[in-house]
């Protein structure tokens, strides 16, 4: 994945103002049925041979994963640092101005002008999905507000982008041996330096190559 493309790209919308629609419309549905084997709930892990500078190294908390395709975010490839209300601007936000300053992280190559939030899960709103008992995600001007005003989750990653797959195509990859699953564990999503993320999300994998 570059982070100099994503930056580029990110960092571009400080002129533009993105309409609430954007982020409401932008976390896929959980319509459909998980299929068998879906690795919801788990991360995505970039095998070392990947071979898709996009997804080197990459660690994905899955979202979605069901017979219409699926869903993740990328959770260890930071961008940089923002104020917290310069964010909240560029998002359209109007309300008051949030205090702090916030890591940013590329989520994935799709929709990068897209914002998300992955959180732990003491934090709820209407847009908000689980992800298992411990981790959600939420895709909302309102979070950033109460993130910036000390009313937001106790733990957070602020993340622009997703990766997403058609149908089959997540499973045609598995075939082909380029991720592997492995346990989500919230303490690498939140505390762990992110350098060190693959390295302990890849030892905790669930099968070999």
């Amino acid at each position: 994945m570059s982070l100099t493309w994503f930056a580029r790209r990110i960092f571009a919308l400080a002129a533009i103002l993105l309409p609430a629609s954007t982020l409401d419309a932008a976390l896929p549905t959980l319509a459909e049925p998980t299929v068998r084997g879906s690795l919801a709930g788990q991360f995505l892990v970039a095998s070392p041979s990947i071979g898709d500078p996009r997804f080197d190294r990459a660690v994905i908390v899955m979202v979605r994963h069901d017979r219409t395709g699926a869903f993740g975010i990328v959770v260890n490839k930071p961008l940089g640092e923002r104020p917290l209300a310069d964010l909240a601007k560029l998002l359209g936000d109007k309300e008051p101005a949030a205090a702090g300053t916030v890591r940013i992280f590329a989520g994935g190559p799709v929709q990068p002008e897209a914002s998300f939030v992955v959180h732990s899960s003491d934090y709820q709103r209407a847009q908000t999905i689980s992800v298992d008992a411990n981790v959600a995600v939420t895709s909302s001007r309102e979070i950033l507000r109460d993130i910036g005003h000390g009313q937001g989750p106790n733990k957070s990653l602020i993340v622009f982008g997703y990766a997403g797959w058609g149908p089959g195509q997540l499973e045609g990859e598995l075939e082909h041996r380029v991720w592997v699953a492995a346990p989500l564990e919230p303490k690498l999503i939140f505390d762990e330096d992110r350098n060190k993320v693959w390295e302990r999300a890849y030892a905790h994998r669930t099968q070999d190559l």
